[in-house]
Formats: structure tokens, sequence, C-alpha cells
């Protein structure tokens, strides 16, 4: 089993959550988050008062996923999250040990 974790602009949150869908994900956890990268956050005026945002808002999915699934929606948050600018996000790919489904105790790709 895999891990997906994919930060992304906000605006793309939907386009991204329909394409892993089409792409056969059943489940998924998706939080806002605040973060920056390389673009170090930005400045904005708010009533008169110039001032320094240093973490963006962003949306984080989560997915546990079986193997042979995992690059098909690696290409998807692809797909649907990039703009071409910076600040597009990232994706994290990492293995997972063990899943238990708490209500009935099944373990490993059963438990997804």
């Amino acid at each position: 089993m895999k891990k997906i974790e994919a930060v992304i602009k906000p605006f793309k949150a939907e386009p991204v959550r329909e394409a892993l869908m089409a792409a056969g994900v059943e489940g998924m956890t998706l939080s806002e988050v605040k973060g920056f990268g390389r673009q170090k956050g930005h400045s904005e005026i708010y009533r008169g008062t110039e001032y320094t945002v240093d973490f963006l808002p962003k949306i984080k999915f989560e997915i546990v996923i079986a193997d042979d699934r995992a690059q098909r929606a690696v290409e998807a948050i692809l797909e649907k999250a990039k703009t071409g600018k910076i600040g597009d996000g990232k994706i994290f790919v990492t293995e997972v040990e063990e899943a238990v489904r708490i209500r009935t105790g099944e373990r490993g790709a059963e438990a997804l």
C-alpha cells in the first residue's frame, strides 16, 4: 500500500477530487493547511499597513491506496493541480506498513 499526500492550491481542490474519483480512488482525507515553499509568502496591505503573509493557504489530500493504483492517482493529481506557476504544490508518496479498519478489524488492503 502507498500513502499519497498532495499539497495544492485551494482553487484546485474540486478538480483534483473529481479526477481522483474518476481514477478509482474510493476514499480520501482533505485538510485546509497553511505553508510555504520557495515562494516564501507575500506582502499585503491591510488598513494602510503592510505586513508579510508567511504561510499561504493550501489544501492537503491524503490517500492510502493499493500499490498498483498509486501511479494512476498521482497522475490524476498532477494533471488537475498544475497551473505552471510557482506554488502549485507537492506530491509525496510513501510506503504504508499496515492499515486497520476500526469497525471490523480488517487489515491490509481489505481495510481500504
